[in-house]
């Protein structure tokens, strides 16, 4: 679809694509994917961007985002801090193995920790591999810290 093309969706509002939103996004990531190509980034590299964009966040964001870094690092210290679509993440072989999405990133009603497919989570033929962080309790930090022990492998 061209830039000025539009559709139309089933009820009737017209559909232009992407939304800014998820357009800075992708242009984040492949700023992203250029930086790391040209500079090999190391680690420290990669931990500075992450808390770089964690203090962009706002205020409740922020927070639940300083305490997964750390809950992160303590639990799977091998896997590397990166961002991934401008987003704190953390990989493992060069893949992003989890993320956290703030609530403000995409206007959503709640924080996001998500894993992708490199993530150690399979439970039969269905398992979750996104929870909702309204905030950080220390069951739910116990949670957290089990399942990234896990997905880490």
């Amino acid at each position: 679809m061209s830039g000025t093309q539009k559709t139309t969706t089933a009820a009737g509002e017209k559909f232009d694509g992407f939304t800014d939103d998820e357009r800075a996004a992708m242009k984040e990531h492949a700023r992203e994917l250029k930086a790391a190509a040209r500079l090999g980034k190391a680690k420290a590299d990669g931990e500075r961007d992450v808390l770089a964009k964690i203090a962009e966040m706002a205020d409740a964001d922020r927070v639940i985002a300083e305490r997964l870094h750390e809950i992160v690092k303590t639990a799977a210290p091998d896997l590397v801090p990166r961002t991934w679509y401008g987003m704190p993440a953390y990989a493992k072989d060069g893949k992003v193995l989890c993320f956290f999405q703030s609530a403000q990133k995409f206007k959503a009603r709640y924080a996001t920790l998500g894993f992708n497919d490199v993530a150690s989570l399979d439970d039969g033929a269905m398992w979750p591999t996104a929870f909702a962080l309204a905030e950080l309790t220390a069951d739910n930090e116990a949670r957290i810290t089990a399942l990234v022990k896990r997905a880490a492998g």
